[in-house]
Order: structure tokens, then sequence, then C-alpha cells
């Protein structure tokens, strides 16, 4: 007789639409003030629509039924529960004394342009990219420098010679995308390399956002940046958190993995002196939860994301050529290209919200080269999907092209 135990895999309902008006929603409750009009499909910030995993929720509840929520300390299981999800699924071996809490990615990028950099000093960015990296080296009095990423062949590369030629006395730092947002681009092994090899020559310190890590689709794999190889990782700064992927970044608790000690040490005195190292309550129960049940839960969100993005693809292909659309290798975020149509940024913006009817990211706010582009979050269901890509395509239709 065979021994065999067998477990049943739960499966996960992607489909349900989910009513998040009246939640203080961003995407649902600012749509009014920021598109004009509440007649739209709202798929532009970066949160997905799906409901955030039973066992995370249950985990609050668990938390919640305490009924005392006072000022809590970062328990072990934060950090052993980070080392364990990095080990499985990046195969990247880190340290507890390597690891700081961060209330967002954010907070740790502005942290970082503070304990690492002076006013005055140059810090790179590589847009089209998320627009908070400009906005808090600009707000904290840095000087910002483009380092433009390369469209080729319908995917963007890294311009290496460009980047050299920015790197002078007063650059202190650059701020890489990895995974990249907004175009979905995951970046290979050699590409790192020579990326981190440049800022190790350089003297260039490089903070890594990675908070998409997980979400990478089959025939491509996500390198953490500071695993390359010890001269890099004593070089890099790497931001990660379980909000992206398990949809809970209204909980805010990040984690900033530094192996350099003494830049570790920088850090940490800057967090303490902004009073910003006091975990959240909740998001502590849900970080615990998210890295030690979430495996299932995430192999089941990455087939399903990636069969929107095919749908999207496919749709657009068959019934609106001119539209291209960057083929993501990460991220739930398409990047669509409109620049066959010869609009104005403004005319593209007036065409998605009064046309279309779908309420995106003008490609602009992503900085040099996002002209002519809109970022489309696709981490909805297939129904709203089908409807928002057939509300495109008919709309580009009446256009006459």
């Amino acid at each position: 007789m065979n021994n065999f135990i067998f477990f049943e895999m739960k499966a996960y309902n992607f489909d349900e639409v989910v009513d998040r008006s009246g939640t203080h929603s961003f995407k649902y409750d600012l749509s009014k003030k920021i598109f004009g009009t509440e007649d739209i499909l709202s798929m532009w910030i970066a949160d997905m629509d799906f409901k955030t995993p039973d066992f995370i929720v249950e985990a609050i509840k668990q938390r919640a039924d305490h009924e005392i929520y006072g000022y809590t300390l970062t328990p072990e299981s934060f950090y052993n529960s980070l080392i364990d999800w990095m080990k499985i699924r990046h195969q990247w071996e880190i340290k507890k004394s390597w690891i700081s809490f961060s209330p967002g990615i954010v907070p740790a990028v502005a942290i970082s342009v503070l304990a690492f950099s002076h006013p005055g000093d140059k810090i790179i960015i590589q847009p089209p990219v998320y627009s908070p990296f400009a906005s808090m080296v600009k707000l904290n009095g840095r000087q910002l420098e483009n380092n433009a990423l390369i469209l080729k062949d319908g995917q963007y590369k890294i311009d290496f010679e460009d980047l050299e030629r920015r790197i002078d006395s007063r650059t202190r730092m650059i701020i890489f995308c990895s995974p990249q947002n907004p175009t979905g681009r995951v970046w290979e092994e050699d590409e790192l390399r020579k990326l981190g090899e440049i800022c190790v020559r350089k003297n260039i310190l490089i903070l890594t956002d990675e908070i998409h890590c997980d979400l990478v689709y089959a025939d491509n794999k996500h390198i953490p940046f500071a695993s390359l190889s010890e001269d890099i990782a004593k070089n890099c700064i790497s931001t990660v958190a379980p909000t992206k992927t398990f949809n809970v970044p209204g909980l805010y608790t990040s984690a900033v993995v530094i192996p350099n000690l003494k830049l570790k040490a920088e850090f940490d005195r800057v967090v303490t002196n902004l009073n910003l190292h006091n975990a959240n309550v909740f998001g502590l129960a849900a970080w615990d939860a998210a890295y030690q049940k979430g495996h299932e839960w995430l192999d089941q969100l990455l087939v399903y994301l990636k069969g929107n993005i095919e749908y999207v693809k496919s749709y657009f292909s068959n019934h609106a050529p001119k539209l291209k659309v960057i083929d993501a290798q990460g991220t739930y975020l398409l990047w669509l290209d409109f620049t066959e149509f010869g609009m104005t940024d403004k005319e593209l913006r007036d065409f998605m919200i009064h046309k279309a009817k779908v309420g995106t990211n003008d490609g602009p706010t992503f900085g040099p080269g996002g002209n002519g582009f809109q970022r489309l979050n696709i981490g909805v269901s297939r129904s709203i999907v089908e409807k928002a890509c057939e509300r495109i395509a008919n709309a580009i239709k009446e256009l006459n092209f």
C-alpha cells in the first residue's frame, strides 16, 4: 500500500469584481479629482483590485482580536520571514544584521537621499521611471540627472555610454528600478553586472527599488542586485516589500537590505532622527502571513496576470495594431505606446478620459521618454481588462486611422 498523502490545492478566484468605492481608495475615490469624471475605468495607480489573500486577512483579524494596538516592537519573525522568502523565491541569502525597517519604499528612497548625499549633489535616475524617484531627489535639494533608457526592438535597455558620461565628481547615487516600472522590464544578469561594476568603479552608491521582484513571469528571472558579488553588495541598498505582491500597500511596511554595515548604520541614524523606526502593528501581521504562507497564492496570481497581459497584447494586435504594447516581463503594469497616432500628450490624455473612458497614468509623469505613452494597470479581473481593451479600441476606430 502506498502511504501518500495528497493535499488539495486551494483555487483562488481572481475573476471576482470588488466594489472599492467609498473605502477612501486612491484608485477609486480620487477618480473625480484626477480625471474630472467618475464615468471611467480606474486602471492607474499601482494597486490591484483582487481581494487581499485570506491568510493575510485572518492574521490581521487575529491580531485585531487582542483589542490593544499600542507601540509595537519589530519581532524576530519580521526578519526571519524575509530571510526565508528571499532564499526560497530568489536564492538570495541575507542576514538579519543587514535588514532595516522602513514605512515604505518611497520613504526609504528619501531617507537614503538624506543619508548618503548633500544638497547640490547629483543623483541619477533612468526614465521613464516611477515618478517619486525624481520628486525625492528634487524636494530634498539634490540635482536630478536623467540617464534615459533606450527603447530598441520593443524592449528597454540601459544606455551605459550615456551613464558614464553623466557621472562626475558631484555624483553620489543612482536610483535603479528592478523590475522596471513602468516598462515591465526584468533585467538580465549581464546588464546588472555591468551597471554594478560601473557604480563600484566610479564609487557611486546604487539604491535599488525591488518592490516588484516577486511579480516576474515565466522565462524571466529577477536577480537581486546585491546578490551579484561582494563588491556590488557593499555598494548597494535594496528596498523590498510584500505590499505590491499581496496587495497590502496601505499597511506601509517595507524593509531595506544593506550588507555594508557602515552604510546601514548611517541609514538607521536618519531613520531614528526622523522617528520612522516604529512598525505598523497590522503591517507586521500581514508581513509574516504573506512571506510565510504566500507561495501558492502568488503562483496562481502570476498565471492570472500573465493571462491578462496576453489578452491585452492579442486584443490590440487584432483590433488596434497601431497601438503598441511593450511586453511586460514583470509587474502588473503595461506601457502602451500611442506615438503612431501623432497626438500631443494633452490630446492623448483627453482621448483616454473622454473617448476611451479608461483612467491610466500619463506617460510624461514618468519623465523623459514618456511622451506618447500611457501606463495601464492590469491587476484587475479579466472582465475589466476586456472592457478596457474594447473601449480603447473602439475610441481608436473613431480617430479614422
